[in-house]
């Protein structure tokens, strides 16, 4: 709202209206609004989660210091919401497609979180809301995302072509064209020529093949959604675990929308030019403080958990802003973290079954799933695994700070693929 108003204050000349304009300043100003709700607010909502004893259930896993947390308040995923919705309502550009589609994704999978944390609290019941519904808000979300990428007349690109030398051998220069079309190209990772086209998937497939590559699109949107979003939730089993790695993550995102939002730096790093994306910077400068300022209140020993309110939310971000700037793929290099975790859970209980069948005794590869635990658990816990180490718990916080290194190694293994290939 303020940004209408800086508006209209640059069109009588008032001194200084212009730096509204200038989304870099506005992203500033976003994340320190964000930190600042979050910090200041954020403790009188904590203080409120208290009075309506609206604390975590925590079941006994035998874990060091576990019990410990058990009534400590929960769905303080509101706080990051708040926090994030807030600053882009006062300064980002509502009218632009970018910042709408990702305010309504947080709303969306907020709403999704709240209903499953009220359910485990208002029923003393920890499963919460039942996978099916999580896993249908989830792909109902990635639908919402990949047709309004199809029919938003606003979400385009300008695609990059190479300019070489005479010997047509090196890269002199990267030209765009002038035109503004809407295409399927993506980045791809460890490839000289980086710009993947789903329609070379479906090209066989003639007349149909353009169709068809929307719809692949559209699947692999479902799926990302769905796979970071679940990953944040189970990686938020720590104190920080879930609200570090994400800040990482999303700052590493922040910095590749600007550089795609931007021609030149599109033009130097050989990356398709999308018009209009810059205003994402906003936005992720507005969840980057509120990630950071949450936490505040949830670094360890945490005073607050985010619940699924939060964790489900800040996946889903994560994930569909990387999928509206053409860069799904880089997903599984920036949120490995949150796959593996997904898979560690996916394996265990495989494996787990099928010994079970097999030799009548279920068996484990890991100690204990999502993957953090693991570590938690000492090697001699009587446990069944044929991964023992190590054989020493690590304590929680190590493992949080030593994911959160990891996290930082990945963001910038996934700057390097925009420039290596």
């Amino acid at each position: 709202m303020l940004y209408y108003l800086f508006d209209y204050l640059q069109d009588i000349d008032f001194p200084g209206a212009r730096l509204m304009s200038y989304f870099t300043f506005r992203s500033g100003v976003a994340f320190m609004l964000s930190l600042l709700i979050t910090i200041f607010i954020g403790k009188r909502i904590i203080e409120r989660l208290q009075k309506m004893q609206i604390g975590e259930i925590i079941r006994d896993l035998g874990l060091e210091g576990q019990m410990n947390k058990t009534g400590t308040p929960t769905m303080g995923g509101i706080i990051i919401i708040i926090a994030t919705i807030i600053p882009c309502l006062l300064v980002g550009n509502l009218s632009n497609i970018y910042m709408l589609l990702m305010i309504g994704s947080t709303i969306w999978l907020g709403t999704l979180g709240f209903l499953d944390d009220y359910i485990k609290v208002a029923r003393k019941d920890k499963d919460g809301l039942k996978g099916k519904f999580k896993i249908a808000g989830q792909v109902g979300l990635g639908l919402i995302v990949g047709l309004t990428m199809y029919f938003s007349p606003d979400m385009t690109m300008r695609l990059n072509h190479e300019v070489k030398d005479v010997d047509n051998v090196e890269v002199v220069d990267v030209v765009y064209e002038k035109q503004e079309v809407k295409d399927l190209q993506t980045t791809m990772p460890f490839f000289k020529n980086n710009n993947l086209d789903y329609e070379w998937v479906t090209q066989w497939m003639g007349d149909w093949a353009t169709p068809a590559a929307w719809i692949l699109f559209i699947f692999v949107t479902i799926f990302m959604v769905t796979a970071t979003s679940n990953g944040a939730n189970l990686t938020d089993g720590l104190d920080g675990l879930a609200t570090g790695t994400s800040a990482i993550a999303a700052v590493a995102l922040a910095i590749i929308a600007y550089l795609g939002g931007n021609v030149i730096y599109s033009s130097y790093l050989n990356i398709m030019y999308l018009p209009g994306s810059g205003e994402l910077v906003v936005f992720m400068a507005a969840f980057i403080g509120a990630l950071i300022g949450f936490l505040w209140y949830n670094a360890f020993p945490a005073q607050v958990f985010m619940g699924d309110t939060g964790s489900l939310t800040i996946g889903g971000i994560i994930a569909v802003c990387a999928i509206i700037i053409h860069k799904e793929l880089l997903l599984p290099i920036l949120c490995a973290l949150f796959y593996f975790e997904d898979l560690s859970v996916v394996i265990q209980t495989g494996y787990f079954k099928l010994s079970r069948k097999l030799t009548g005794e279920g068996k484990r590869i890991f100690k204990m799933t999502p993957i953090h635990h693991h570590f938690q658990k000492p090697g001699n816990s009587g446990i069944k695994a044929l991964i023992q180490r190590p054989y020493n718990a690590v304590p929680e916080s190590k493992i949080v700070i030593r994911f959160w290194i990891i996290a930082i190694l990945l963001a910038v293994i996934t700057f390097v693929t925009l420039k290596i290939r």
